[in-house]
């Protein structure tokens, strides 16, 4: 009987616990319910708020600048940046446009009236870089077909000019539209030159700005009786005229040049420079100084090869100070850019002016020195 009882209590017991495992995994259930429909509202609160942020307006003092030019009246901030992918920036700024620019009286009416006209607008022909333009602008949903619920702007270059000056066009484009919420200009620029020929004489952004920031005051792009202004900056990039042609000549056409300098012991000037010579299709000179110059001065005698034209190229040559008594000549090699004051190649501490005048060296005879030039190689810059 005991046993019976001992089990039967068991029994209880184990049931209880199933009970109270089953009513927790209920209350679990429902908490997270509650806490999933919770974060859901909250997370669409916070969505809410972040759109209100970025299309939030604060108002603005009136700068008194003149846009277009017009006078502005206070509002508030539409999104001011924004990252696009590609080559596009979409950012605001204070200068208005530098080629062209258009002001509707009422953007509503214009959409409405283009309709008859292709729903675009297009502007009178204005003058950029030699050409002539024409602004347009699609204020309507889907026109042109893709542009959705966005206002197109584009640029046309006129034809005639092309014809007049049969070359490519390259210009950078920026469209642009005024923001009276912050006295500043909303713009969407292309950061690549575009291509304009006789083929493809258009261009422009099927997705300007969403249409619905002109139809609510509040966004800052209709204002004043719902006035709205549109403008763009044409950029003409001119082709090059002039180019240089970079090369390095190795074959030098008569590469030595041999220069005396007579009465040696009688000069004092500081120093004194051959006549010119050619050399590769170039003129050059030799220059010395018989007392040194810079960290020479008074020690050794200074040599330097020099362009006659004042070329700063690359030259690699092999300067030589004769011994006129056993042909041992004192040769040093110059490679590399000018390293002189003058434009020049050479060295300040040449020879010793010691060994210059020590008659068993052979430098000097007859007082008469004799320097020479191996002009190895050297670059060329030509202008085209």
């Amino acid at each position: 009987m005991n046993m019976y009882t001992d089990e039967k209590k068991k029994d209880k017991n184990y049931g209880s616990i199933f009970v109270y495992f089953v009513l927790c995994f209920v209350l679990v259930v429902e908490v997270a319910r509650f806490a999933k429909a919770y974060y859901s509202n909250l997370e669409n609160l916070m969505e809410t708020e972040a759109l209100v942020v970025e299309e939030g307006f604060g108002d603005v003092m009136n700068s008194g600048k003149l846009p277009c030019p017009f006078k502005t009246s206070r509002s508030a901030s539409a999104r001011s940046h924004e990252k696009l992918s590609g080559l596009i920036r979409r950012e605001d700024r204070a200068r208005p446009p530098s080629s062209y620019c258009v002001k509707f009286q009422n953007f509503a009416t214009m959409a409405k009236l283009v309709k008859d006209n292709g729903d675009k607008y297009e502007s009178r022909p204005f003058s950029v870089g030699g050409y002539n333009w024409t602004l347009l602008i699609y204020p309507n949903e889907n026109k042109p077909v893709g542009s959705g619920g966005y206002v197109s702007m584009y640029v046309r270059i006129d034809n005639s000019s092309l014809i007049a000056n049969p070359h490519d066009v390259y210009a950078e484009i920026t469209f642009l539209t005024y923001k009276s919420t912050i006295d500043k200009y909303h713009f969407l620029q292309e950061t690549d030159a575009q291509r304009f020929h006789l083929f493809k004489q258009q261009y422009g952004q099927l997705n300007f700005l969403e249409i619905g920031y002109y139809k609510n005051p509040v966004y800052g792009f209709i204002f004043d009786g719902e006035q709205s202004v549109f403008g763009v900056d044409i950029l003409v990039a001119n082709p090059f005229e002039k180019w240089e042609v970079f090369s390095y000549e190795e074959n030098i056409r008569d590469p030595l040049f041999n220069w005396k300098l007579t009465k040696f012991s009688t000069r004092n000037l500081d120093s004194y420079t051959s006549d010119s010579f050619s050399s590769g299709g170039r003129d050059w000179v030799l220059k010395v100084y018989p007392n040194g110059v810079g960290h020479a001065t008074g020690n050794s005698l200074s040599l330097f090869l020099l362009s006659a034209s004042n070329e700063k190229g690359y030259v690699k040559a092999k300067l030589r100070v004769i011994d006129q008594i056993r042909s041992n000549h004192l040769e040093k090699q110059v490679e590399g850019w000018p390293n002189a004051t003058e434009n020049g190649w050479g060295f300040e501490k040449f020879i010793p002016i010691a060994d210059l005048k020590d008659s068993t060296k052979g430098f000097l005879a007859d007082d008469d020195i004799k320097f020479e030039v191996e002009i190895l190689s050297f670059s060329k810059t030509d202008t085209l």
